[in-house]
């Protein structure tokens, strides 16, 4: 089967699969250089209000396919944080949902998710120690906003992987599920992301991420938008919130 990105949206939840079984689900260049557009038309998308990204079968993602740094391995980093920044941009709530090994590209493309929930037996690592290759500065930075300088220098000086468990511990993952509840769990929480307003996902993502000079672009979204008006009528009237803001707006 060809290395590629599948994807589809079901009840408001776009769903990426990284699939490219011969190699653990690797990512090769192609599907690098397939990501950015793949989120641009689903961030466009009026339907999609959450982004699940996973892999296909028992993986998440065992890194780039290392075939490709044997041409410019400084062509294929690039590629690849280009993959993980255009992810990291993504408007709409996004979560990665990890089985089996998410090592080197994987735990970037994972990190560069707003959440991870992960099935146990799950492993992380973050290898290029073992390649001698300079991780990307963006990508330490965002790994050290997710587990502190101590853990992000572990990862990288050793390139040990650690398990679900102390993943969780560390920040790296928020949710760890038993074996077979993964896929259940994930469904459960994309549909309360969907029933949620996107005007304060969107504006607490850019705040969360560190961005400082919207505070007036949000609060003139939040006069304009309705969604406050109707949260506090649902919740007096005891019924679900029907919020209209958008992030096309």
């Amino acid at each position: 089967m060809e290395p590629q990105l599948l994807h589809g949206v079901i009840d408001s939840v776009a769903t990426v699969v990284i699939r490219h079984p011969a190699k653990r689900n690797a990512m090769t260049a192609d599907m690098w250089r397939s990501l950015p557009p793949l989120l641009d038309r689903l961030a466009a998308d009026p339907d999609v209000r959450a982004l699940v990204l996973t892999g296909e079968g028992g993986t998440f993602c065992a890194g780039a396919d290392i075939s490709t740094l044997q041409g410019s391995p400084d062509e294929a980093q690039g590629l690849a944080v280009g993959a993980e920044e255009a992810l990291a941009a993504f408007p709409k709530p996004t979560l990665a949902a990890v089985r089996g090994h998410c090592v080197g590209g994987g735990s970037q493309l994972a990190a560069a998710c707003d959440l991870r929930f992960a099935e146990e037996g799950a492993l992380f690592g973050v290898t290029p120690a073992k390649l001698g290759i300079v991780y990307p500065a963006s990508s330490t930075r965002r790994l050290v906003s997710l587990v502190g300088p101590a853990t992000a220098k572990y990862l990288l000086f050793s390139g040990e992987l650690i398990d679900a468990e102390r993943a969780l511990r560390t920040g790296l993952v928020d949710e760890v599920l038993p074996e077979g509840e993964l896929d259940k769990r994930v469904a459960e929480f994309a549909r309360i992301l969907v029933s949620r307003s996107q005007l304060t996902q969107a504006a607490a993502k850019e705040f969360a991420n560190g961005r400082t000079d919207r505070d007036a672009h949000w609060a003139e979204q939040a006069r304009g938008s309705g969604d406050t008006a109707e949260g506090v009528a649902a919740f007096l009237e005891r019924r679900p919130p029907r919020f209209t803001w958008t992030t096309s707006r």
